[in-house]
């Protein structure tokens, strides 16, 4: 019993400790941001934190892999909101663009999260998340034939990088208008990946903004 009480007080302050520190991270950047004052907000000791974080590196990468992952689940949602093959993967891709221009993301994941880690690092968290997602999306178009024959993990990367390119410069971008006519262009670029199996120019129109 002392145990198991023990280890929820644990987890309570390592989820303290996320929660906080994500905050901070995304209010004023990771550079700007002292472990003294995450403690303090925390309301815990520096014991505490390094008794779950080596470094503030360390709680830095489990803050990004935090928001990797709401951003993919995000993904899966818009997507398994569809039943069709392709606008599951369209809506997927666009939802992937608009949660990469929300504020309490766009700092930790796109500007801090490379220069932190390195951009390997980085890659890697996005393929666990949201790239992992456009993978099994592409794979169900290939099984519908919905798009040509062909390897999926080189078609996974260049879209992945595509839209990762997209979002960086989003984050930077001070025109609110940006988004729309990137989402646009984004809509372009996948409806030309669909194979014509009717004869007629492909339209997707959740990626042009009418869904």
């Amino acid at each position: 019993m002392v145990q198991g009480v023990r280890a929820q007080q644990r987890e309570q302050t390592r989820r303290e400790l996320l929660r906080q520190s994500r905050r901070l991270f995304a209010d004023r950047g990771y550079a700007a941001v002292g472990l003294a004052e995450i403690v303090r907000v925390a309301g815990v000791t520096k014991g505490a934190l390094y008794h779950h974080f080596a470094s503030k590196e360390k709680l830095f990468r489990a803050v990004l892999a935090e928001v990797q992952d709401e951003v993919g689940r995000r993904v899966a949602t818009a997507a398994d909101a569809h039943d069709d093959p392709w606008t599951r993967f369209t809506a997927g891709c666009q939802e992937f663009l608009t949660a990469s221009t929300d504020p309490d993301l766009q700092r930790i994941m796109l500007v801090d999260g490379p220069a932190v880690l390195g951009w390997h690092e980085w890659r890697a968290l996005d393929e666990a998340a949201s790239g992992r997602h456009l993978a099994e999306a592409l794979t169900d178009l290939l099984a519908a034939g919905l798009i040509p024959r062909q390897p999926v993990a080189p078609l996974t990367h260049l879209l992945s990088g595509a839209m990762n390119e997209a979002a960086l410069w989003l984050a930077r971008s001070t025109d609110p208008a940006d988004l729309s006519a990137t989402r646009a262009a984004l809509g372009r670029m996948l409806d030309a990946l669909r194979a014509d199996t009717t004869g007629t120019p492909c339209r997707s129109d959740a990626v042009h903004g009418t869904r």
